[in-house]
């Protein structure tokens, strides 16, 4: 196989430090100049009131060359503490597949040629975030418990290598379950495997959870002075990595993690 550069980012909706999402041109300019062949995207909004509406897979594609994508959505709704959303089972859009109404998932973008596209649901944590926020009714900030949101792992089958992208639970344990999961399901995929994505373990655990091997070692997490890497590529079949790179970008709370995968 050729030596493939791989990605992940975080996009938090397209957030910058203000907490207000990017539109189109912002967007496609944060991450126009990035030197990836395939970029696993999480937290990716379509349709989003919050996000300006934008088509944040197709914007982000475009901007970066990718000739195919797929957007998995977990959520039809918007991920909100005070509001309803509907879960999803796990199916995948592509260029000319329309969604209608808001949507949020992980998306997987591609230079290369894909021979075949993959899709895997993984089930929700039963573990709830506490998150301080203003009370609707009342304005008062007080404590809330927002549920985990399902998750879901999209595999791009390309030339010698199958890129696995995903967003694992804000639970350790859950996010070790789901990636013990992940794990088992790459193995019926045609190796050798990477896997791409914000994985929500630090440091050392996912390559101790699936045996693998990290190809990046920095933190990643918060953006702005990072204290843990949560933010991953894992081979999972001999694989070694090369040219290394954690970048800040104008948008997402996680730092963009870059290397170059090559035979070990």
């Amino acid at each position: 196989m050729a030596d493939i550069r791989v990605g992940t980012l975080n996009l938090a909706s397209g957030r910058g430090d203000d907490g207000v999402s990017a539109g189109a041109a912002a967007l496609a300019a944060a991450v126009a100049d990035l030197d990836v062949d395939v970029l696993a995207l999480q937290e990716v909004d379509v349709d989003q009131p919050r996000s300006h509406r934008v088509h944040q897979p197709a914007v982000a594609a475009e901007a970066v060359g990718a000739t195919d994508w797929r957007f998995a959505p977990t959520l039809a709704g918007t991920p909100d503490p005070f509001a309803s959303w509907t879960v999803l089972e796990p199916g995948l859009h592509g260029p000319g597949s329309a969604l209608a109404g808001p949507h949020y998932g992980v998306a997987l973008l591609s230079r290369l040629p894909v021979r075949r596209w993959h899709v895997l649901g993984l089930t929700a944590g039963p573990v709830k975030l506490p998150l301080v926020a203003p009370d609707p009714r009342t304005g008062d900030r007080r404590l809330w418990w927002f549920p985990d949101e399902p998750r879901a792992v999209v595999a791009a089958e390309l030339d010698g290598l199958t890129v696995l992208g995903t967003h694992l639970s804000f639970s350790a344990p859950s996010a070790a379950r789901q990636l013990r999961q992940v794990r088992r399901w790459a193995a019926r995929l045609p190796g050798p495997v990477v896997v791409a994505g914000d994985l929500n373990l630090g440091g050392s655990l996912s390559a101790l959870v699936t045996r693998g091997r990290r190809l990046v070692t920095a933190r990643t997490w918060p953006a702005p002075d990072p204290r843990v890497q949560f933010d991953h590529v894992l081979s999972l079949g001999g694989l070694a990595g090369a040219d290394p790179q954690v970048r800040r970008l104008p948008l997402g709370d996680h730092r963009l993690v870059t290397v170059t995968v090559r035979p070990g």
